[in-house]
């Protein structure tokens, strides 16, 4: 199977089969038997993209119950460094990130479960990122994190100077006061 298990409850690296020969390669992006045969029942059911140049850090972001959202995160074209935030209470790995850089040419993709803050920082001259969810957009629903949370610690891999962050990232949380009603 093309999954790699990580210590976190829930959180996979997928990397696709790649079929390539002189025309170039083909590979399934998203295939819900392969999925359903790791034991991953994730119905997807929203398709967001985005498109970013260097420096940018979006992020954390997550929505709350009732309107939780998995991803499943993949880079189409450039280099992102892609961090899950597991906010689980109860989980061993709660308050704990990992980070996993994915790219157009690695074609990794991250499953990111319900529970767990997303956010990523463009690490190329530019990137398109797409993902899918499993619940859609709801606006009372959103939480965030602040990026640069100092408990945290997390190393983006872009000098300080050169973070690109939006006005609404800037102005949330940090984790020990994060809006949050997440349990393992």
């Amino acid at each position: 199977m093309p999954f790699t298990a990580t210590e976190f409850p829930g959180l996979f690296i997928f990397e696709p089969v790649v079929l390539k020969d002189d025309r170039g390669y083909f590979f399934e992006s998203y295939n819900e038997q392969t999925f359903q045969q790791q034991g991953i029942l994730t119905r997807f059911i929203q398709d967001n993209q985005s498109f970013s140049r260097y420096g940018v850090i979006r992020g954390l972001h997550y929505q709350v119950e009732p309107h939780p959202q998995a991803k499943l995160i993949r880079v189409l074209q450039g280099k992102i460094l892609d961090v899950a935030l597991d906010i689980r209470k109860g989980s061993p790995t709660y308050g704990r990130f990992m980070s996993v850089e994915l790219s157009a040419d690695n074609k990794r993709q991250f499953l990111i479960p319900r529970g767990f803050a997303h956010g990523f920082s463009v690490l190329s001259d530019t990137a398109e990122v797409s993902y899918k969810c499993d619940g859609l957009y709801d606006k009372s629903s959103e939480g965030g994190i602040r990026f640069d949370d100092p408990q945290l610690n997390i190393d983006w891999q872009l000098p300080p100077d050169k973070a690109i962050v939006s006005s609404k990232d800037l102005a949330l949380p940090v984790f020990a006061v994060c809006r949050n009603n997440f349990k393992l």
